[in-house]
């Protein structure tokens, strides 16, 4: 323990007390939000390093803020990605479809047609346009609030759907909580319910790509709380000592949970200046910034390509609504803080970045968020068919001995075998078994 030993009472006894500092938030229910103490630069005034440079030359960029689309709705300066109209309108599309997905799904949950769910709004940008700057094969290790990669890689919503409602149709057969998705088709690893562990996962495939010779890299997504955990640290150590082709992209929405960053050293540092102590390549950018954010994934990417080494990306964002379904945020932040974030929506303004440009308006908008809406009421109807939460369209009994081991265990055949015995007993009217 702390406490002085016998007889050293007075040792020090003329020294100044040592005090502790327990982080606080700067609002809580109540206060008038206010965030002039955030240091916004300007956009277009970041400078570009080649993809090819020292890990060094990044250090300023761990501490500015890569940005493009500035308050014209103009894209600036030399991290402008000069993404053409028609991928632009893609990926308003995308941002478009999760919106309307996680509408649909809090309300499911709501009706209690699934136990949980966790909306994303705010935070599009930081997966979609991230997925949509890397190669449809890289594999992704996503946390979980990235559904927007899915989504721009175009994985059936029913799919994600009977996922979320562990029915009938799950392909994971109610093994993983809803929105902890997996496709191996379209390389999206397993989502991990514990904190942190897909950031080592991802170091590691990345590795194994280098050692096979292969063209693919890998990219995985964490929130600033998770980077206080030990496979975080891991992971970079990993990553560095390694020159794997890894992204480690950092979700800095401000919250993780209840808990407000500086808990995890946001009163300190930045987080992207994690990547110094390691010697990793780092970017802090504009989380809510699409073009940004693209670019910037982009740049880490053609890094790893080219054998440049790992990058970690802190995107600065703001988790507009609750951690999850479980979560009500009036009870810990303040009700402004929404409207006052300084970066805005990330929706709104690659919106009215293409509006600037004379590539949309407000009617074909209007239309789109229509049309996802239809799209994402259809692919529910269709899921609901496979069943709901209790309504006991589920996956035979029988499978929760399948796809765990390539050979049961002696043990489970025993269980097995006596579960089959009590199902044909007390259930005569069941499937058969086998």
């Amino acid at each position: 323990m702390a406490d002085r030993p016998k007889g050293a009472e007075q040792e020090g006894g003329n020294k100044p007390a040592l005090a502790l500092h327990v982080p606080e938030p700067k609002f809580r229910p109540g206060d008038t939000a206010d965030f002039s103490h955030l240091e916004i630069p300007g956009a277009g005034e970041q400078a570009r390093p080649d993809e090819a440079c020292d890990a060094r030359e990044t250090a300023p960029l761990c501490y500015d803020l890569v940005r493009v689309l500035g308050d014209d709705n103009r894209a600036h300066g030399p991290w402008d990605p000069k993404l053409d109209p028609e991928t632009l309108r893609a990926m308003l599309g995308h941002f478009a479809l999760v919106r309307a997905f996680d509408e649909r799904m809090f309300r499911g949950q709501r009706q209690g047609k699934t136990s949980f769910y966790m909306k994303c709004t705010g935070e599009e940008a930081t997966s979609i346009s991230a997925a949509m700057a890397l190669a449809s094969d890289d594999m992704v290790f996503p946390s979980y609030r990235q559904q927007g990669v899915l989504i721009a890689r175009g994985y059936p919503l029913v799919e994600m759907i009977n996922q979320i409602y562990s029915n009938k149709g799950d392909k994971l057969k109610g093994r993983q909580l809803p929105i902890m998705y997996s496709s191996r088709e379209h390389s999206f690893f397993s989502i991990s319910g514990n904190l942190a562990t897909q950031t080592p996962q991802a170091v590691g495939w990345a590795m194994a790509s280098a050692i096979k010779g292969d063209s693919r890299i890998a990219a995985t997504w964490v929130g600033e709380g998770s980077t206080a955990e030990g496979d975080f640290h891991s992971a970079c150590t990993f990553a560095t000592v390694y020159n794997a082709p890894v992204i480690l992209n950092v979700i800095n929405n401000q919250w993780a949970i209840s808990s407000f960053s500086g808990f995890a050293g946001a009163e300190r540092t930045t987080f992207a200046a994690r990547a110094l102590g390691y010697g990793l390549a780092g970017l802090r950018v504009d989380g809510n910034d699409p073009l940004a954010v693209y670019a910037a994934e982009q740049w880490a990417a053609n890094r790893a390509r080219a054998n440049g080494g790992p990058t970690l990306i802190e995107h600065f964002t703001y988790r507009a609504e609750g951690h999850s379904t479980s979560d009500d945020p009036s009870g810990y932040r303040s009700v402004q803080e929404r409207e006052e974030w300084p970066l805005g929506d990330p929706v709104m303004r690659l919106k009215d970045h293409l509006v600037a440009l004379g590539e949309w308006d407000e009617e074909r908008q209007a239309a789109m968020d229509l049309e996802c809406a239809e799209r994402v009421k259809a692919a529910t109807k269709e899921a609901e068919k496979n069943g709901i939460l209790g309504h006991g369209l589920h996956h035979p009994f029988r499978t929760m001995f399948q796809d765990v081991y390539e050979e049961l265990p002696w043990h489970l055949e025993e269980q097995a075998a006596q579960a089959r015995r009590e199902r044909e007993i007390k259930w005569p009217g069941e499937e058969p078994w086998t």
